[in-house]
C-alpha cells in the first residue's frame, strides 16, 4: 500500500475510474449480446430498438475513451449488416 499521500489518492480515482469502465464496457457487452439475440429470434422490432441501443452504448462508449473510435465504428457496420441481412430476408 502506498503511503505518500498523492499515491494513496491515485490508488483510490484508479480504482474508482476502473470500476466506472467495467460497468460501462459490461452494458455495451450487454447491449450487443441483446441484439444479437434478437437477431437469432427474426425479432426485427426488437433487433432495431436493440440495434439503436448499441449503437448509443458504442458512441459513447468512444467518447468515454473506452473503446477506439475504429473499434466502435467497426461493430456498427457489422451490427447494421446483420440488420440489414434479417429485414431484407423477413421482406422478401
Amino acid at each position: 500500500m502506498a503511503n505518500i499521500k498523492s499515491a494513496i489518492k491515485r490508488v483510490k480515482t484508479s480504482r474508482k475510474r476502473n470500476e466506472r469502465n467495467t460497468a460501462q464496457k459490461s452494458a455495451l457487452k450487454t447491449a450487443i449480446k441483446h441484439f444479437e439475440i434478437a437477431i437469432q429470434n427474426n425479432d426485427v422490432e426488437a433487433a432495431k430498438t436493440a440495434f439503436l441501443n448499441a449503437t448509443k452504448k458504442l458512441d459513447k462508449a468512444v467518447t468515454k475513451g473506452l473503446i477506439h473510435k475504429n473499434k466502435a465504428a467497426r461493430k456498427k457496420s457489422r451490427l447494421a449488416k446483420k440488420l440489414n441481412a434479417l429485414t431484407t430476408s423477413v421482406t422478401a
